[in-house]
């Protein structure tokens, strides 16, 4: 606000998919901005949709992973209070953590310039993302067990539209029990290449890969 000067154009949004061209009209103080909206939009919902399951990291990590998965292009994101995670979300704890992983991503959404922001639903437990991976079109879950005999996401069938969901483990790893369940749910488990990626980039890493695969960054 405190830049903005009339003449100068912009673009207001509410971050799910409407969005209108305008001009400044007038900037006062802090909070209050008129403008000329000059004509209005709307996005059309992104396919396939891509959700990454994100495992709680240990102190900031949570938000720095938010924010560069917003800037990438993914649609959604789910905390997972994964069996080995150090952070737990426990009462107004949690309910702190994930308003900050929210306000992240509406953040991260306007810098990006993106019109449609990522939904940050409420954490789940394995038992729930089970649930979830049984619902998608193609689930994935990055496991970094080089011994594991998983295949590579960048070879693998996936669909051109529906919905993507990817799972990334804490930095303690997916532990067997929770990679049962998921294969139970469909969900199987692939590498992203030789090296091990940290959880808070590891979903980055696997939504641009699958953002060119399927044709939406084209």
């Amino acid at each position: 606000m405190k830049r903005l000067r009339a003449g100068e154009e912009l673009v207001l949004t509410d971050g799910r998919g409407h969005w209108a061209p305008c001009a400044v009209l007038s900037a006062e103080g802090k909070d209050r901005l008129t403008v000329e909206v000059t004509a209005a939009y709307e996005d059309p919902a992104p396919t396939p949709r891509i959700t990454v399951v994100q495992a709680l990291p240990k102190g900031d990590r949570g938000e720095l992973a938010v924010e560069i998965m917003t800037e990438t292009g993914v649609d959604a994101i789910v905390p997972w209070a994964a069996s080995r995670c150090v952070t737990q979300w426990k009462g107004d704890r949690g309910a702190k953590s994930l308003a900050k992983w929210r306000a992240t991503a509406r953040e991260a959404g306007k810098q990006s310039r993106r019109t449609r922001f990522p939904e940050v639903a409420d954490a789940m437990t394995t038992k729930q993302v089970a649930a979830f991976l049984a619902t998608a079109d193609f689930a994935a879950v990055l496991h970094e067990d080089r011994n594991h005999k998983s295949d590579a996401l960048a070879t693998a069938e996936v669909p051109t539209e529906g919905d993507i969901v990817l799972v990334v483990g804490p930095e303690g790893g997916v532990s067997p029990e929770e990679l049962a369940a998921f294969a139970e749910a469909g969900a199987q488990p692939y590498r992203l290449g030789p090296s091990v990626l940290r959880t808070s980039t590891a979903g980055t890493a696997a939504t641009a890969l699958l953002l060119g695969r399927t044709g939406r960054w084209s």
